[in-house]
């Protein structure tokens, strides 16, 4: 590997991307009927689609910007549409770092990413969240008798429909393409790595805590 003289003075980087004109140099400008194929409500089958889905992301900003992204799911979706601008989305016990809860509270702005296993494309919904703990609306997305342990409803701003291409060039869900999980990484083996700590060999790979109460 070559070393570069930090005391040298680097130029700008002439590959860099900097203008709306130089992405659509290299990417080109998309056709008007794909800027305006969202809409800024929630349509008959996007509620049917939501209604299949198992599993969504939470996209979230903070005061300044800095984003997260949490993972959600459960054994059968119980996302609610109260109406056709508005989802509420619940929350499940956790490790109490709350930090999209956190960034809702400072940044309302919020994207969900839909998936509905074994199928191609993705719903997108962007919009405004706000936290409640409304016994009805907890109750009414319980699992296994269990409410939520929140709601966060979500005014809908933009709705999207994304196509497959993602999915397929992944060949997400093939299970002839499933990765050996002996092969992949645990979270123990990752945090114990990202923090310095020693890993007790004679614990089994895979058996957290959290696996055996999800609710």
């Amino acid at each position: 590997m070559v070393e570069q003289d930090s005391a040298e003075p680097q130029g700008p980087d002439p590959h860099a991307i900097t203008t709306l004109a130089d992405l659509e140099g290299v990417l080109g400008a998309a056709h008007p009927t794909v800027l305006s194929k969202h809409t800024t409500f929630l349509t008959p089958l996007i509620v049917d689609f939501i209604s299949h889905a198992r599993f969504f992301v939470l996209a979230t900003a903070d005061a300044d910007g800095n984003c997260d992204s949490s993972p959600r799911g459960d054994l059968d979706s119980v996302v609610l549409v109260r109406d056709d601008r508005t989802l509420v989305l619940p929350d499940r016990p956790g490790n109490k770092r709350v930090d999209s809860y956190r960034n809702i509270l400072a940044n309302p702005h919020v994207g969900v990413l839909f998936l509905v296993p074994g199928i191609d494309e993705v719903v997108r919904v962007n919009g405004c969240a706000s936290l409640s703990t409304d016994p009805d609306l907890c109750s009414a997305m319980a699992i296994k008798g269990k409410p939520a342990t929140l709601a966060v409803v979500v005014d809908v701003d933009e709705v999207y429909v994304h196509c497959a291409r993602a999915v397929l060039r992944s060949d997400l869900w093939n299970p002839e393409r499933f990765a050996d999980p002996d092969e992949v990484p645990t979270v123990r083996d990752m945090i114990a790595e990202q923090h310095a700590l020693p890993v007790d060999p004679g614990r089994p790979r895979r058996q957290e805590e959290y696996r055996s109460h999800l609710y």
